[in-house]
């Protein structure tokens, strides 16, 4: 069963979300919350496995909330899946390098929203990369990296040359998959070395990694990387 926490500050934006999750089979909803105050106390009391988030809340923020909520939860820390009127959102960078899995439209069907809430669940750490790749593009291109944030790029001193490489392919939107495909190495091989380069850069995502590949320069908008 996966336990479900909704935060959307309109009423009947959240209501029909939680009546979609309740008719939904293997889900349970544990609670809802109207801001991010709100979420961050819900969320520790209730230690959900997924939580949708909105961005733009009165009071604390979605931002402020996933960090606070990562930052202060057991492991494993719930899977924070933003939401979102418009696909790019600034705000929605910034909830990503928080350490949000991903992003979804608030504007998504309800089979979307099942399997983005699936996936996560499921330990996907990205629901759509290439999507999640875009969105990152498309605001580095508007603002550049050092908009979005006073904090300094992690040095990638610590890795290999081979997670660097994995990191760059990981920038680019590729998947494991794919990434194996590209350096001739097994799907396994290449989450091992997603999973080091994680740990070693303190990042809690896949969406995490993204955002590093192009504020470290491995990944350039509008290039192949």
């Amino acid at each position: 069963m996966t336990r479900v926490l909704v935060v959307d500050d309109q009423f009947l934006i959240r209501a029909g979300l939680v009546g979609l999750l309740h008719a939904a089979p293997g889900i349970e909803v544990v609670g809802e919350a109207g801001d991010g105050e709100e979420a961050v106390a819900l969320a520790a009391a209730t230690c959900p496995d997924v939580i949708l988030m909105d961005i733009r809340m009165p009071g604390m923020s979605g931002i402020a909330a996933t960090e606070k909520i990562l930052a202060d939860a057991a492991d494993p820390a719930p899977r924070v899946l933003v939401l979102t009127t418009f696909d790019l959102d600034e705000y929605v960078y910034g909830a990503l390098r928080a350490g949000a899995s991903g992003f979804l439209l608030k504007d998504s069907g309800p089979e979307r929203l099942l399997a983005a809430v699936a996936a996560v669940d499921g330990g996907d750490a990205l629901f759509a990369p290439s999507v999640t790749r875009r969105l990152v593009e498309a605001f580095a291109r508007q603002c550049g990296p050092t908009a979005a944030t006073d904090e300094p790029p992690p040095d990638l001193g610590a890795l290999t040359s081979r997670e660097v490489e994995v990191l760059r392919l990981t920038g680019r939107g590729l998947s494991n998959l794919e990434i194996a495909g590209e350096l001739f190495i097994s799907e396994a091989t290449v989450k091992t070395h997603l999973n080091r380069t994680m740990t070693k850069l303190d990042l809690g995502s896949r969406a995490q990694a993204v955002v590093v590949a192009y504020e470290t320069g491995l990944v350039t908008p509008g290039g192949a990387g």
